[in-house]
């Protein structure tokens, strides 16, 4: 069992909590106002708690960033850095910008060359972030019913971080990808926008991405 604090009150959040109690972890939601997270907290079953960032953040042995893009390092500020020091933060976020989308592709507030996530390892140098469910939608974050297995992109600089996310996410049902280090944030960031598009498009949200080999 790892104690697992969420950051954010989202469906992201929701649908992570859900699957880490189901395997049997402990859970601690957290938001800004955690009252708001009362009726969650009394109608699960399993070792749920709730907290504001900070208590979540000192608490958890893994961390899970499940918040808007825009809200992300202001939320690892309330979090407090001290209290992510040397624990995998498993970084769901999205950089979407306000905004509608132009033609079906979500809009960024980074470009090209940068992502999110660099920005929040600079932010906090002593976690150890991975990227993870930010290409999916809730929905199938947890036992996604895809054949054959679908993939899971990641990446992060720390090895044994993603070797930790990596137990995690095939716990979860998925196959992990390891990319590379944070700048591989860029383009898997980017998966977001295209796993959005055919939704956005023909409202067509069932879908996950493959990464094939040849053996």
């Amino acid at each position: 069992m790892t104690k697992i604090a969420i950051l954010g009150s989202g469906q992201v959040g929701e649908a992570l909590a859900k699957g880490f109690l189901h395997y049997g972890h402990a859970v601690m939601r957290a938001s800004r106002d955690p009252d708001k997270l009362a009726a969650w907290k009394a109608g699960v079953q399993g070792d749920a708690q709730i907290g504001s960032y900070a208590e979540a953040a000192s608490w958890g042995e893994v961390i899970v960033l499940a918040v808007k893009g825009s809200g992300a390092e202001a939320t690892l500020e309330q979090a407090g850095l001290a209290n992510l020091a040397g624990k995998l933060v498993l970084d769901a976020t999205n950089p979407i910008a306000e905004g509608k989308p132009d033609n079906g592709v979500i809009r960024y507030f980074t470009n090209a060359n940068e992502s999110l996530m660099e920005r929040l390892q600079a932010k906090a140098p002593q976690a150890r972030f991975v990227k993870a469910f930010n290409s999916v939608g809730n929905m199938f974050m947890v036992n996604p019913p895809f054949k054959p297995m679908a993939t899971m992109f990641i990446c992060g600089n720390d090895p044994a971080a993603k070797a930790e996310a990596t137990k995690l996410l095939e716990q979860f049902g998925w196959e992990a990808a390891d990319m590379g280090g944070v700048e591989s944030a860029r383009p898997i960031e980017a998966l977001c926008q295209l796993w959005c598009a055919p939704g956005l498009l023909r409202n067509e949200w069932a879908h996950a991405f493959k990464l094939l080999k040849l053996s």
